[in-house]
Parts: C-alpha cells; sequence; structure tokens
C-alpha cells in the first residue's frame, strides 16, 4: 500500500513537472519563426515592395507588397506558425497573376525582418498595423480590405474581421481555438483549462457578417478537419461558403481548383457582395 502511495505521489509530481514546463514553454510550442536572413529575400522575377511599418506598442515590423496593374482588390494575408514571408512569394504571385488582386503579407513579430518576439496579443496587433499600411497604401477603407489567414493566420484574421469588419474573410486550414487545437494533440493535459494563448475564433467569428470562404483538407493531420468545420458552422452570415479539399494534409499547396473556386467567390463580390 505504502509502495503504492510513494508512486503515485512520483506520478503525481512528474505530471505537475511536466505541466509546469509545457506551461513556460508555451509560446516556443506555438511559434516557430524564422528569422533573418533565413529564406530567400530576392525572389526572381517578382517585383515586391518592402513594407515598414509599426505596431501600436512600437514594435518595428516588415511585409511585402505585390503589386497588380488593375487590381480588383487589396487583401491582406497572416501566414501558420513557422518560417516567414519569404514561402509566400509564390502566393503573391498566384493572387496576382490567376485573381488579379494586390496583397500585402506581412511577418508577425520575431519573424523575418520584424522586430519583438510573438504573442498572442502581440500578433494581432501586427495585423492591425499591416492592415493600416495596405489600406493607406491602396487608397481604401481598412474595412474594404480582404483578410484572408492559413492556420494560425486563419485566428489573428478573424480577430480582425470580427472586430472591424472586411471585404471578405477567407481562412485556409485553421481552427476553432488554441486551447481546442491543443487538445487534440496533448489530450492527457488540462490545456483548456490552462493555456495562456486562446486564438477563439469560435467564439468571436459569428460577429462578422460579410463574405465568409473557408477550406479545409480532410485528411489534414495538424489541424484536424472536425475543427474547420465546426468554425464553418458558427459563421452567421448567409454569405458563406465551405471547400473541401480531398486528401488534403496541412502543409499541403492548395489545388488549382481551389484557385478556380476562389476567383468565382471573388467575382460575386464584385457583384455587390453576395454569394
Amino acid at each position: 500500500m505504502r509502495l503504492m502511495l510513494r508512486v503515485g505521489r512520483a506520478g503525481l509530481v512528474i505530471y505537475l513537472t511536466v505541466l509546469l514546463v509545457l506551461m513556460l514553454l508555451e509560446n516556443k510550442m506555438i511559434y516557430f519563426p524564422a528569422k533573418y536572413p533565413i529564406g530567400n529575400w530576392e525572389p526572381v522575377d517578382l517585383p515586391v515592395e518592402d513594407a515598414h511599418f509599426t505596431a501600436t506598442d512600437g514594435t518595428q515590423l516588415h511585409g511585402w507588397f505585390h503589386e497588380h496593374p488593375h487590381p480588383r482588390g487589396y487583401a491582406l494575408f497572416a501566414h501558420g506558425n513557422a518560417g516567414n514571408i519569404t514561402g509566400r512569394a509564390e502566393l503573391l504571385r498566384v493572387w496576382a497573376d490567376r485573381l488579379r488582386v494586390s496583397m500585402l503579407v506581412f511577418d508577425y513579430r520575431g519573424y523575418g525582418r520584424s522586430s519583438g518576439s510573438p504573442s498572442e496579443i502581440g500578433i494581432i496587433q501586427d495585423a492591425r498595423a499591416a492592415r493600416s499600411w495596405l489600406a493607406q497604401r491602396a487608397g481604401i477603407e481598412e474595412s474594404n480590405v480582404i483578410l484572408v489567414g492559413r492556420s494560425l493566420g486563419g485566428a489573428v484574421v478573424v480577430d480582425l474581421a470580427a472586430s472591424d469588419g472586411a471585404r471578405a474573410l477567407i481562412l485556409e486550414s485553421t481552427f476553432t481555438s488554441m486551447p481546442e487545437l491543443a487538445a487534440v494533440h496533448y489530450p492527457w493535459l488540462p490545456v483548456r483549462r490552462f493555456m495562456r494563448t486562446r486564438l477563439n475564433s469560435l467564439d468571436i467569428i459569428g460577429d462578422y457578417d460579410g463574405p465568409v470562404l473557408i477550406s479545409h483538407g480532410d485528411a489534414d493531420q495538424i489541424v484536424p478537419f472536425e475543427l474547420g468545420r465546426e468554425l464553418y458552422e458558427a459563421v452567421l452570415s448567409q454569405m458563406k461558403q465551405f471547400l473541401t479539399i480531398d486528401g488534403g494534409d496541412h502543409n499541403d499547396p492548395q489545388p488549382g481548383w481551389y484557385y478556380d473556386q476562389l476567383d468565382a467567390f471573388l467575382d460575386r463580390l464584385d457583384h455587390d457582395g453576395r454569394l
């Protein structure tokens, strides 16, 4: 009996120690920035304008702007939790060539050429600063910017859209909330209760009533397909569309037909925003 009690106490101590360590390392387990000079900072045959802007707390940020000569709109892209903007150069090309959209991609604090260290509050501030820069550059209202987010970036732009509106909200392979996602990967830990980073898109996406397009791969091993579908069901706007990427894993590129669907979605925006 005493041996069992000792083993039980030891197991509890180990469990609590692991929980404490994971809590202390939370940000390092969420954000995987690639800092300059990692990456190709001179993309071939892709003219980009360096965008420099400042978050409200003074953090200096950087992005790339690629302009279409006759854009049908202006989009802000918030990337996932790893890498930096150099891994999104082809995205800029596709959005300009196939969709006729001028786009700004930006790095969160601590990524690429942006200073600071990432945090939940920080990356949302960064996105707001990026949107402000783009709206001024394009000469449009911030509410007329198309917000695009992939994975972590989806939660970032949902926050912007729910708070301030958007021309449209386009989400790729994103989640309902960070604790729900963490619970998928760490089911033996009470992450729903103790995780500080929330990024709770599920609770706020209903505050945005504009056009929404969500896509998700049904073979996603990082962010389960069910989380993307649950987020879609929470959208209250009647102007919404869900695209299933058959066999798509989390980091797979979007298939060609996806951009055909996206092109049609943007066409419908051009005709009074109705889907």
